[in-house]
């Protein structure tokens, strides 16, 4: 069945796929040009920056699991999607027009953490309607979701960019931003209603949340954590390696992020139909050693060509690591759907904080090209780790 059909056949898909994507536009349009309002703009210092973004992660996370805990309690998934758009639309809007460091701080800490749970509570949304869907249309629906966050990407940075480029100022892109997200609402509201508990089924509690202590379950996320946070170092080393050694521009940066996120959407299809022979842990660990040998390409790059031939290999290995693991989690916690998509909001901040660790050992052994490498033995090790305790053999996957 083509991706089309599935979209009629299925609202739940078609509903969740243009919410998913007007979520990554509100956040691409935001995202690469944060720094700049905050410091420059609106006079916040470097440090407290730090802080806030740290303070945000924080809270997203803890966002994601109470209203993860609190959709799987009351069998809601469709209401807290549209309470978390709603919030975020109006925290966007906040920071447009109400402009100053502390309303910055609050509304990324507070609003804007908990809009970011709304991602996985899509996931989690249609997961809840997993039975409607043969394997087959539920392996489509899980690619097509997870491709959304990727094209959101492509075109809407650089366009914003564009858009503001004669302007004073970036805040304008926060009011686009608001604009997105007020989209996105409009269209979750037209959602399909909740399934109905099947009888007998246990409700969510706080006991719940004992699973995030199983030792499987934390190696687990160890391991999700180590593959992506080849991601976190990669968006700090490549503009450096770029407009340093190999002798590029801030805009080369911006247009390699471009074709990569186009890269990325050919081939999520490619790592999707890989993992109907392979299983998702032989099929990471292939991409691990891609992206190590994209780390390698990149650190001895002395010339632009070398850095646009590197990162095709790297778009190609991306395309995984940004597919691959979100079934993964979801499958994680059984019975919990918005629980097991909390761990998209855990292994975004574990992953983020080890790719932190990395970069700064590895530019403290050898600067950036160390840093580089260093991040893909780890993120080897990760896909290793996954093998380990879960085996090669391929498993059933929830919603893939």
């Amino acid at each position: 069945m083509s991706f089309l059909a599935i979209l009629r056949r299925y609202p739940v898909a078609r509903v969740a796929a243009a919410g998913i994507l007007l979520f990554g536009f509100a956040g691409a349009a935001t995202s690469p040009y944060q720094p700049v309002v905050a410091i420059r703009e609106l006079g916040m210092s470097n440090a407290a920056y730090s802080v806030v973004i740290f303070a945000a992660a924080v809270a997203n996370v803890l966002a994601s699991i109470l209203i993860g805990l609190l959709a799987d309690r009351r069998a809601s998934y469709r209401r807290p999607i549209l309470v978390a758009t709603g919030i975020g639309a109006l925290g966007f809007a906040t920071i447009y027009l109400l402009p100053s460091a502390l309303v910055f701080a609050l509304v990324a800490v507070g609003p804007l953490a908990i809009y970011g749970a709304s991602n996985a509570l899509i996931f989690a949304k249609v997961r809840s309607h997993a039975t409607e869907f043969t394997r087959a249309d539920g392996e489509a629906v899980g690619a097509l979701l997870r491709m959304m966050i990727s094209v959101a990407w492509i075109l809407v940075p650089g366009a914003v960019g564009l858009l503001l480029a004669g302007s004073a100022s970036m805040l304008p892109a926060y009011l686009i931003s608001a604009v997105l997200a007020l989209a996105g609402l409009a269209i979750l509201a037209t959602l399909p209603a909740d399934t109905v508990r099947p009888p007998g089924t246990p409700r969510a509690g706080i006991g719940d949340l004992l699973a995030f202590a199983d030792p499987g379950l934390v190696l687990r996320v160890a391991g999700v954590a180590l593959a992506s946070s080849v991601l976190h170092v990669n968006s700090a080393v490549l503009p450096l390696i770029v407009t340093g050694r190999a002798g590029g521009t801030v805009a080369d940066v911006g247009v390699i992020v471009g074709y990569v996120a186009l890269v990325e959407v050919v081939f999520i299809f490619a790592w999707a139909a890989i993992c109907r022979r392979l299983s998702m842990q032989v099929a990471l660990v292939l991409c691990m050693a891609l992206y190590l040998a994209y780390f390698l390409a990149l650190a001895s790059a002395r010339a632009m060509p070398q850095v646009h031939a590197a990162s095709l290999i790297g778009g190609i290995a991306a395309a995984a690591i940004i597919t691959l693991p979100i079934p993964y989690l979801l499958g994680l916690i059984a019975g919990r759907p918005g629980l097991s998509a909390s761990l998209i909001a855990v292994n975004h901040f574990v992953g983020a904080g080890i790719g932190a660790g990395i970069f700064a050992l590895g530019t403290a052994l050898g600067g950036y090209p160390a840093a580089a490498v260093l991040a893909g033995l780890a993120g080897v090790l990760g896909g290793l780790l996954l093998l380990a305790l879960d085996g090669w053999r391929r498993q059933p996957m929830v919603m893939e």
